[in-house]
């Protein structure tokens, strides 16, 4: 079985070459690895060039455009990188960030996880990142959400879903994987395969105002207000995380104030909200049996003894 990456790298310079090394020490190799370098002026082109030389399965692609950040710009990096990839042979196609490791067998991981699991269209790993000097598994992370940091996709999959989504606040992970599965594909991270992402997440914007952008994209996607709510007023209870997930339901809530257009069609936000629901069930649902299994159920009075 075989496969194709492809990353986008802005000013890299400072983790890319662990990114490279990392997989060129996989023990299944990719059909060929397009790395983007998307309006760097840093070391990044020097680094990857280096490298590219050396391996024939490495192509370098630079592109030029206006300064800025834009959550849509590695995106639209990803689809100028997918026409180096035309005339080669895959099964497989995915994404992997320039700023983290893996394990030498991640991607074998991945495939021997599609080969056994037919139905799998979407696969990837659990990010870890460091903490107090040692790298610790995400919060967020969850066997139903996989991260767009070092995943796989089954070429029939990717097709379907036609590619990942160019969207003006990101989201293009949960755009494609939600999109999956509503087309019937399972989706399914892995535990037992570890990404190492070695810069902090968000570390891009103030958390504040990565949260409030967080907060619009789950607007545009069309995620139930209630299912909001209830996320973010969890984070509340977490007193490190108040001002975040304060930030993040306003800008849910000002998406709503200015009537912002969704970026999504309708029976996508249906199907996610149908999702959504399911869970807010499924929580409720555990809820009972853990206060059932508090109620006395023997000849005991009310105190329990």
């Amino acid at each position: 079985m075989t496969y194709v990456l492809m990353t986008a790298a802005h000013n890299e310079e400072a983790f890319i070459e662990r990114t490279i090394r990392s997989v060129l020490s996989q023990t299944l190799l990719p059909q060929r690895w397009v790395i983007v370098s998307d309006n760097s002026h840093d070391r990044t082109d020097e680094i990857v060039e280096s490298y590219a030389r050396q391996h024939a399965f490495m192509r370098l692609l630079r592109v030029v455009r206006a300064p800025g950040r834009s959550f849509s710009s590695k995106v639209i990096a990803l689809h100028k990188g997918s026409k180096l990839l035309e005339g080669v042979e895959y099964e497989f196609i995915g994404n992997i960030d320039a700023d983290l490791s893996l394990e030498p067998c991640y991607f074998e991981g991945l495939i021997n996880h599609f080969r056994n699991y037919p139905s799998v269209g979407l696969t990837g790993g659990f990010v870890y990142e460091e903490s107090g000097g040692e790298y610790r598994s995400l919060r967020r992370n969850d066997v139903r959400d996989v991260g767009h940091a070092a995943q796989l996709v089954r070429r029939k999959c990717y097709e379907a879903i036609s590619g990942y989504a160019v969207l003006k606040y990101g989201g293009e992970d949960w755009y494609a994987q939600t999109k999956a599965r509503m087309l019937g594909w399972q989706v399914e991270a892995l535990p037992s395969l570890r990404i190492y992402h070695h810069r902090r997440t968000g570390s891009g914007s103030t958390s504040i105002k990565n949260a409030f952008r967080l907060g619009k994209q789950d607007y545009s996607f069309g995620s139930d207000p209630i299912f909001e709510t209830g996320k973010c007023l969890r984070r509340v209870m977490d007193w490190p995380y108040l001002g975040i997930a304060f930030a993040r339901l306003a800008g849910f809530i000002w998406s709503y104030v200015v009537t912002e257009p969704r970026a999504v069609p309708d029976e996508f936000i249906s199907f996610l909200r149908q999702e959504q629901k399911g869970r807010i069930s499924s929580v409720l649902k555990r809820g009972r049996v853990e206060h059932n299994s508090l109620v006395p159920t023997g000849p005991f009075d009310a105190t329990g003894r």
